[in-house]
């Protein structure tokens, strides 16, 4: 966002923890995060995701946002350890499954990349994005 200088400026809220303001504060930082990760600055984004994460660990939202964000970094582990509590949290995300794959397949986890590709096919089987990523699970061995 270029001459956007307010765009990324810290949110105002100053509330305790548990107080009704952290989740404006959780929402700031999230649309704060989900910017600078479509302008593909996910050590920009992962910063302030992770703050949102800490102010409202049940958003599953956020949760996506850092694990693409962990992702972009190369920071794989962080990234399946996020999906994989995504998928804890919502088993019927076939996004999480098809991130998961890809994550465990940079890992080297081919099985369980295999496993979660085919899961994430099996939920939206006209995804190709899916199905690469089943294919290159397959044409890892």
């Amino acid at each position: 966002m270029s001459g956007a200088v307010a765009a990324h400026d810290e949110p105002t809220g100053h509330g305790a923890a548990g107080d009704p303001a952290d989740g404006e504060r959780a929402y700031d930082y999230f649309q704060i995060g989900r910017r600078f990760l479509a302008e593909r600055r996910p050590a920009q984004a992962a910063m302030y995701l992770e703050r949102a994460l800490r102010l409202v660990p049940d958003k599953n939202s956020v949760r996506e946002a850092l694990g693409r964000s962990y992702y972009a970094l190369g920071r794989y582990d962080g990234a399946a350890r996020e999906f994989a509590e995504l998928l804890r949290r919502a088993p019927a995300n076939d996004y999480a499954h098809f991130a998961l794959a890809r994550c465990l397949l940079r890992l080297g986890d081919v099985p369980g990349a295999r496993r979660e590709a085919r899961l994430a096919v099996a939920m939206a089987p006209r995804n190709d994005d899916y199905r690469r990523a089943l294919d290159d699970s397959l044409d890892a061995d």
